[in-house]
């Protein structure tokens, strides 16, 4: 998986999301689990909002300092606010199970193919096209002209 330290150092680019084995072999769904995780650290690097919501005193209050937080159901409604992930999911493990016990993997071939099937590129722009072949036409003529 992507390393992502750097990212959490400051670095504003990740290399190798969906690669394997040092980048020699590419995995689809390699690429959509990296960008999941790739897409909650950019979340967190942009901060936790703290509110009255976030802090919920009053559950501080009425669960007691130590106790289980876990159980309340704010807690469980603002777990995915930090990150909102697309693939993890952070179900009680009962639920996963009975929701089908399927692993990351599984579930990122599952993205891959429903990608594949429904996902529909919007064309580019008649004058940005012209703009581009412009520009690959001047790097043409320069290449040729250099010879």
């Amino acid at each position: 998986m992507t390393c992502l330290l750097p990212a959490l150092a400051g670095a504003n680019t990740l290399y190798g999301a969906g690669m394997l084995e040092l980048g020699m072999t590419f995995s689809m769904e390699q690429l959509v689990i990296d960008n999941d995780i790739i897409k909650m650290t950019k979340k967190a690097m942009k901060g936790i909002p703290v509110s009255t919501e976030t802090l919920d005193v009053e559950s501080i209050k009425k669960v007691g300092i130590g106790n289980n937080f876990l159980a309340l159901k704010k807690t469980r409604m603002l777990v995915d606010y930090p990150s909102d992930p697309m693939l993890i999911d952070r179900m009680m493990f009962g639920d996963w199970e009975h929701a089908g016990s399927k692993d990351l993997a599984t579930v990122a071939n599952e993205k891959v193919l429903d990608v594949l099937k429904h996902h529909e590129v919007p064309p580019v722009d008649a004058d940005l096209l012209k703009d581009m072949k412009a520009v690959v036409d001047r790097a043409d003529k320069a290449f040729r002209d250099a010879r």
